[in-house]
């Protein structure tokens, strides 16, 4: 497997879930992630959304420059991605 996929993997783990009052859903972030959640009205349907939501925030991250925190010791510094 890619250092992608095993970091989107590593981070997925870490996910932590809570269940919003009265019927609001579900609302889901990756802790040491900043400013990276999702939110959805079923479980599945908001583990699918922060997986979207992590795979966008590493991509713009890397993009603008931006430090990507390690995780479990995967990095995906700017000097190991190789630019599109």
């Amino acid at each position: 497997m890619g250092i992608f996929s095993d970091y989107f993997r590593a981070a997925m783990r870490r996910a932590e879930y809570e269940t919003l009052p009265e019927g609001e859903g579900v609302f889901a972030t990756i802790p040491g992630l900043d400013g990276l959640w999702a939110n959805a009205p079923t479980i599945e349907e908001c583990r699918d959304e922060l997986e979207s939501v992590l795979e966008d925030w590493v991509l713009i991250g890397l993009r603008l420059g931006h430090e990507i925190p390690s995780i479990d010791g995967l990095s995906l510094a700017q000097s190991q991605v190789v630019p599109s």
